[in-house]
C-alpha cells in the first residue's frame, strides 16, 4: 500500500475512535465556579424584573446562540399547514386524530414536517397539550395503523438499525415512550413531529430539510445548527397549534427525551409562548451543568456530533472551565414558566446529580422572579419527587421515559396548569 493511503487510513481510524474517556467518579469531579445568572457580565447585579427580562435574559440568550446552540432563523414568512387526515371516532372512540403538514415554504414541494395529534373526545372546550419530537417517525409513536408512514429514514430495526424509506417494522417501535392512552385519560392532548423532518440526525446535513432554506446561517461560528432547527421546528409546530381551535394555544407543554430533550429546553429557553418545559434525562448539552465533566462532556458531544451545536462550541472540549455561562442559565431562561428534570439512576451517561445541581442553581432566578422555585435543597432519594416551579425526580432505571416519568409530568402538569381530570 502506498505512503499516501496508508496516511489516509491512518486518518480515517483517527477520526473514528472515541473522544477520551468519560469521568464516571464523583470524587474526580474538580472544583469549578458557575457564572450568576443574576449578574451581568460587566458585574453588576440585576436589581428588579424589568432588568431580567429585558436586559439580563436576552444577554443570556445571546450568549447561548453565539457559543453553544447557533443562530436561528425567524418564522418562515410563507408557511402554510394543511390539515390532510381527521378522525373523530380514533382509539376506539377515545380520541380525534388529525394529521397536519407544515409547509414551511407554503410550497408542496418545499420542506415540510408532519403533526401527529390527538386530542381527549371526552373532554369539553379546549385541551392543553403535550408537544414533542420523537426519534422514528409518528408511526412508532402509537400501533394505530391509520398513522402515515414517515417518507424519511427512521431506525426500522434494532439500534443503529436504518432504512432509507419507512417501513411497518416501526409501527408503534417507541409507543412504551409516549403512554397515549393514560394521557389523553388525564384530559391532556399529544403532538409530535419526527425530528428528521425538521433536520435529520447525521452530520453534514446542512443541505438537508428546513437548514437548506437558510444559508446564509451557514458557514459561520454560530451556525444553525441540527439542536436549533429542531428547537425552531417545535415553535413552527406551536404556530399551528395557535390556530386550532380545539386547543388551548397557552397551554402547550414541552416535552423531550435524551437528544430531544435538550431540543425541547432549547425551544422553551427562545420560545416564551410555550407555557412548561419537560427534559427528560438530557444530560450534557441539556439539563446537566457541563463544567462538572462528568458523564458525556463538550467534547464527547462536540466530537460524537458534531452537527447538533455551533461550531463555536467545539472552542470548550476540554476546557469547559472556559464557558462563559453553564446549563442553569439555560434553565433558568425558562423562568418563571414551570420547568420538569428528571434523571434515571443508571443513566451515568446524562449526569443525573449534574442535571439536579443546575435545576438547584437555576432556582434563584425562580425565586427572584416570585415563584417557589426548587422545594428541595437536597439531592432527593430514589422515585421521591419534588414539585415546586421548578420539578425534579430521579427514579430506578436506565435511560428511557417510562409511565412512572409520565405519572409525575402529567401530576405536574396538573398542579400548574389547573387542569381537572374529566
Amino acid at each position: 500500500m502506498a505512503y499516501k493511503q496508508l496516511l489516509l487510513l491512518l486518518f480515517m481510524v483517527l477520526a473514528m475512535l472515541p473522544a477520551g474517556a468519560q469521568n464516571y467518579e464523583e470524587d474526580k469531579v474538580q472544583p469549578y465556579t458557575l457564572p450568576d445568572p443574576l449578574v451581568f457580565t460587566d458585574g453588576s447585579r440585576v436589581k428588579n424584573k424589568r432588568q431580567w427580562k429585558k436586559k439580563r435574559r436576552a444577554e443570556i440568550l445571546e450568549l447561548f446562540e453565539h457559543e453553544m446552540y447557533g443562530r436561528s432563523p425567524g418564522k418562515p414568512e410563507n408557511m402554510t399547514f394543511q390539515v390532510f387526515e381527521q378522525d373523530t371516532q380514533a382509539l376506539n372512540g377515545k380520541a380525534t386524530r388529525k394529521q397536519i403538514t407544515v409547509f414551511f415554504t407554503g410550497k408542496p414541494d418545499g420542506p415540510q414536517m408532519d403533526i401527529l395529534l390527538y386530542l381527549p373526545n371526552q373532554v369539553k372546550g379546549k385541551v392543553p397539550v403535550f408537544l414533542g419530537l420523537n426519534f422514528q417517525g409518528n408511526h412508532a409513536v402509537h400501533s394505530d395503523p391509520a398513522i402515515k408512514l414517515s417518507p424519511n429514514w427512521v431506525w426500522a430495526g434494532g439500534a443503529g438499525v436504518v432504512d432509507n424509506i419507512s417501513t411497518e417494522k416501526s409501527r408503534g417501535a417507541t409507543a412504551s415512550r409516549w403512554p397515549i392512552e393514560m394521557i389523553l385519560e388525564r384530559g391532556y392532548g399529544v403532538a409530535t413531529v419526527f425530528a428528521n423532518d425538521i433536520a435529520p440526525d447525521k452530520k453534514d446535513n446542512v443541505t438537508d430539510a428546513v437548514r437548506a432554506l437558510y444559508p446564509e446561517l451557514q458557514n459561520r461560528d454560530d451556525n444553525f445548527s441540527t439542536m436549533s432547527a429542531w428547537a425552531w421546528g417545535l415553535s413552527s409546530a406551536l404556530a399551528y397549534l395557535e390556530t386550532d381551535k380545539q386547543i388551548a394555544a397557552k397551554k402547550v407543554m414541552l416535552f423531550g427525551f435524551s437528544r430531544m430533550g435538550k431540543a425541547a429546553l432549547w425551544a422553551g429557553a427562545r420560545d416564551e409562548r410555550f407555557a412548561m418545559v419537560i427534559s427528560n434525562e438530557s444530560g450534557g448539552g441539556g439539563a446537566a451543568l457541563s463544567k462538572r465533566k462528568y458523564g458525556e462532556d463538550v467534547e464527547r458531544l462536540t466530537r460524537g456530533n458534531p452537527h447538533w451545536f455551533a461550531s463555536n462550541f467545539k472552542k470548550y472540549n476540554k476546557n469547559e472551565e472556559a464557558l462563559p455561562f453553564d446549563q442553569h442559565m439555560l434553565l433558568a431562561l425558562i423562568a418563571p414558566r414551570p420547568l420538569y428534570i428528571a434523571s434515571a439512576e443508571e443513566d451515568r451517561g446524562a449526569d443525573p446529580y449534574g442535571e439536579f445541581l443546575a435545576a438547584k442553581a437555576a432556582d434563584p432566578v425562580y425565586r427572584f422572579l416570585g415563584t417557589e422555585g426548587l422545594p428541595s435543597q437536597e439531592f432527593p432519594p430514589l422515585n421521591q419527587p419534588v414539585h415546586g416551579r421548578i420539578g425534579y425526580h430521579i427514579r430506578t432505571g436506565k435511560h428511557d421515559v417510562t409511565e412512572y416519568d409520565w405519572k409525575q409530568y402529567l401530576n405536574f402538569a396538573d398542579k400548574h396548569l389547573g387542569n381537572k381530570r374529566p
